[in-house]
């Protein structure tokens, strides 16, 4: 008995003090938390989608926290809502959020062109792109397997006869489908814009024009009559400089193949009142 107790009892006793040193050490070397955060982290929506251009929510609480130069309405999918709340947090004056909307560049469904295979894989867009660019005639068209629709958090996306649907009432603008999609096929815009190109095929018009009805022919109709130059075509596919659109819809009344559309993206829904 006594072999084990000598055994033993020294063991205990590093351990004892093992685990003194740890407490104190734990407590002298502990990095104090800024009060701020957690109130700052509940404010969030933890959508995590970096919109605001930093790794997640907490990231950008953190960044809240430790720079001061870090501006309160940089959380797109919280809205006007979420940066009023956070201004009050870090008592500064209330900045107001561009509020964005996703938008699916590519038209109508999938009666405007044809499948050139079937396909008969795993059903995601990132595996049918794998295979010829996916089963559609267009390569830059929706590949109709709902990965978008999949990744968002809102259920804001739908696949409509083959296209992904965009819900303007329901997205938050958080950028996540944007980076799903294999064919960079959407984008975000400020939801108060409503003049938008539905169509990314890069190909020459007569190409276009073989495998959708609907494509952009790159005949530059838009870019000649649009009063404030801001539709260009660029690679073949017109493209909107939004700083300059005044949505007059002049583009879209003269688009040849009527790719180009005028349609309300308002998300008035996202919006508060302003002190």
């Amino acid at each position: 008995m006594e072999a084990i107790l000598s055994a033993v009892i020294p063991v205990v006793i590093i351990g004892v003090i093992c685990g003194a040193v740890l407490v104190i050490a734990s407590k002298l070397m502990a990095v104090k938390e800024d009060e701020r955060f957690p109130k700052i982290r509940e404010c969030l929506p933890g959508a995590n989608c970096g919109a605001c251009g930093f790794a997640g929510c907490d990231g950008y609480a953190k960044a809240l926290c430790e720079n001061p130069d870090t501006a309160t309405n940089l959380c797109v999918p919280g809205a006007d809502a979420v940066s009023k709340k956070l201004s009050e947090i870090m008592g500064v004056e209330f900045e107001d959020v561009i509020e964005q909307v996703a938008v699916v560049h590519c038209s109508d469904d999938c009666s405007k062109t044809e499948d050139k295979v079937q396909y008969v894989g795993i059903q995601t867009c990132k595996a049918a792109k794998m295979m010829y660019g996916g089963k559609g005639s267009c390569v830059y068209g929706c590949l109709g397997m709902g990965d978008c629709a999949n990744a968002c958090p809102k259920g804001a996306i739908e696949v409509v006869n083959g296209v992904a649907k965009v819900d303007p009432a329901e997205c938050i603008g958080c950028g996540i489908c944007t980076k799903t999609c294999p064919n960079h096929l959407i984008s975000l815009v400020a939801d108060v814009r409503k003049v938008v190109v539905t169509c990314s095929n890069k190909d020459k018009g007569a190409v276009t024009r073989k495998v959708c009805s609907n494509g952009c022919i790159g005949c530059k109709k838009c870019e000649k009559v649009c009063p404030n130059g801001a539709i260009t075509v660029v690679n073949n596919v017109a493209v909107i400089d939004y700083d300059k659109c005044t949505d007059c819809g002049t583009c879209a009344e003269n688009c040849t193949t009527g790719c180009i559309r005028v349609t309300d993206l308002s998300g008035k829904h996202r919006m508060v009142e302003k002190d």
